[in-house]
């Protein structure tokens, strides 16, 4: 299955106009993300508050990590304090992955952000987390902290922001998108040999692990004849006629 790193923002020295701070909101969009990402079968790391922006993208490329996604809010300079509005969503230049979640990212934005026409990817050499990182990266500035409109935005579409990015993800990667459903218990129920777990629903998917006859399983969601499961630390699709739910 794809497994992402999350890096929401490590400043909480950003306040926001209306309360709270960059740190705060972004990792509330960040927990927000989790049920979704359960559910459409992506598996995630993510930063810790306690962590320097270096420990972070130290951490990113000590992994295998499909996807780089930092989500931040921004500011603008001193001389426009408060006036400017939009999502700015960098991508690296010559990277074609991370441009192609950026678009992405982008054509989604425009249909939760209030003004479209302010929500725009730009290319950047000069954004650690865009540069330095292994995996295919994107920071997202989500809206403008500094702007009363932008940053009431965010608070009151805390959900919409999570979903839009979880379900550009499942875009990029090519699986289906998944609303959260409440986690379940299974057992499998195949007779004697082991379940499979792939990382695509289909039966030509990879094999990314094996359930024992037996064996009692999370299921997350389910898409018509396949689960999202999660078994020894593997989370991905299984056929659902061998799962007994609980």
């Amino acid at each position: 299955m794809p497994t992402v790193y999350l890096s929401p923002s490590l400043q909480e020295f950003n306040q926001y106009v209306n309360g709270g701070n960059e740190e705060q909101m972004m990792n509330l969009i960040v927990d927000a993300m989790i049920p979704y990402l359960r559910a459409s079968g992506i598996q995630y790391v993510r930063n810790s508050t306690e962590q320097s922006l270096l420990e972070a993208i130290a951490q990113s490329n000590a992994g295998n990590y499909d996807l780089h996604v930092a989500s931040h809010s921004n500011a603008s300079p001193e001389s426009l304090s408060g006036q400017l509005q939009g999502t700015d969503v960098y991508y690296r230049p010559g990277n074609w992955s991370s441009k192609r979640f950026a678009d992405i990212l982008v054509r989604n934005f425009k249909q939760i952000y209030p003004n479209p026409q302010m929500v725009q990817a730009l290319p950047t050499s000069s954004l650690a987390e865009v540069r330095r990182t292994t995996a295919p990266a994107v920071l997202i500035e989500v809206a403008y902290h500094d702007n009363w409109q932008d940053a009431q935005w965010i608070k009151d579409n805390i959900d919409a922001i999570a979903r839009t990015i979880v379900r550009s993800m499942t875009e990029y990667f090519g699986i289906p998108f998944v609303e959260p459903q409440p986690e379940r218990v299974g057992i499998v129920q195949t007779g004697g040999p082991n379940l499979n777990i792939r990382n695509r629903p289909n039966t030509g998917a990879a094999v990314i692990g094996r359930i024992p006859d037996g064996a009692q399983i999370t299921v997350y969601s389910d898409i018509g004849e396949w689960d999202v499961v999660g078994y020894g630390g593997v989370v991905g699709f299984a056929y659902n006629r061998y799962i007994n739910l609980q």
